[in-house]
């Protein structure tokens, strides 16, 4: 059974954190989420691994500040730098020895990218595989919607705005009303061809316990961040990297913009798929994750870069 644990981060602020597996695993594998979602957002991949490696790999997922059942934080700490924080103070609580692989999934890649630019040696010291799933190193650079620019940048002026509005909305959650209302533009902005009833109903829930202030206040630092540079620093790490041809917030230039510059990166473009390829293409992220896992317990170098293109699920 999934262990709750709890972390006091130094400003006050609490993440919820949840641990499958044994404490001395041969490897844990922290799995980040995406931007106003929350852990359950990592369902599919957690009982996939724990099936695949059993007692070898330890599990951890975490809501991170702001967002599923973690507390709400002052709007000044909404930042993708403090997010790095927040991982380096994770592992120290929960992974304090062993290796580690790290998965993150949109804001969640991005926060990776922010632990190993600002803590390197903490970051080298422990980390030794790496798995990228539709996310970005160049922040809005390649992010379209799907539209033609004119219409993008309208929306991206739309979106700024509304964003400066909800950051200063405190810890209030949005209305299940509203939400209800928005399924068809959750459904469209984050999926591909298809979607399944339960993953809008997850992806739903999540976004209604996610504080206003965490929806507005990281836009900016997520829109701002570049961090191709981190990556290239990184050496020969195992690592992976999955995009949905589909993706309109994190379209496919922005995974191979990381697999250009982390050359071990195996590329996966996943046909059909959206932003959400955790529940869109639950098998073939499994399998990424998986296949680095077992680089990682083999003791097997990185090899040369690649890329693949995943079959329609």
């Amino acid at each position: 059974m999934p262990e709750h644990l709890e972390v006091r981060l130094p400003d006050g602020v609490r993440l919820h954190v949840t641990a499958t597996g044994p404490v001395d695993a041969e490897v844990t594998a922290i799995l980040l989420h995406g931007w106003t979602l929350d852990g359950r957002s990592w369902h599919h991949q957690v009982a996939g691994l724990r099936d695949r490696f059993g007692d070898r790999v330890r599990v951890l997922t975490y809501d991170a500040r702001g967002h599923g059942r973690s507390s709400c934080m002052a709007l000044r700490t909404a930042t993708l730098a403090q997010l790095g924080d927040d991982l380096a103070a994770v592992v120290d609580q929960f992974v304090p020895s062993g290796r580690i692989v790290l998965v993150g999934h949109s804001m969640g890649g991005m926060t990776v990218m922010e632990y190993a630019h600002r803590h390197l040696d903490h970051f080298a010291g422990r980390v030794a595989g790496l798995v990228f799933v539709s996310t970005t190193a160049e922040g809005h650079t390649h992010t379209a919607y799907g539209l033609s620019p004119r219409i993008a940048r309208l929306i991206r002026l739309a979106e700024t705005t509304g964003a400066g509005v909800l950051a200063r909305c405190g810890a209030w959650r949005p209305p299940h009303a509203l939400l209800r209302a928005l399924r068809p533009s959750i459904r469209w902005m984050l999926f591909g061809d298809r979607c399944e009833p339960a993953d809008i109903r997850l992806v739903t829930s999540a976004v209604a316990h996610a504080s206003l202030r965490s929806i507005g206040g990281f836009r900016a630092s997520i829109g701002a961040q570049h961090r191709l540079d981190t990556l290239a620093a990184l050496g020969r790490l195992p690592a992976a990297a999955l995009v949905g041809d589909r993706d309109r917030l994190t379209p496919p230039p922005c995974a191979e913009s990381i697999a250009a510059a982390l050359p071990t990166t195996e590329l996966t473009v996943c046909p059909g798929a959206g932003h959400m390829l955790m529940m869109e293409r639950p098998d073939e992220v499994t399998a990424a994750v998986a296949g680095v896992l077992h680089q990682v317990l083999s003791g097997t170098d990185a090899g040369t870069s690649g890329q693949r293109v995943g079959t329609p699920g």
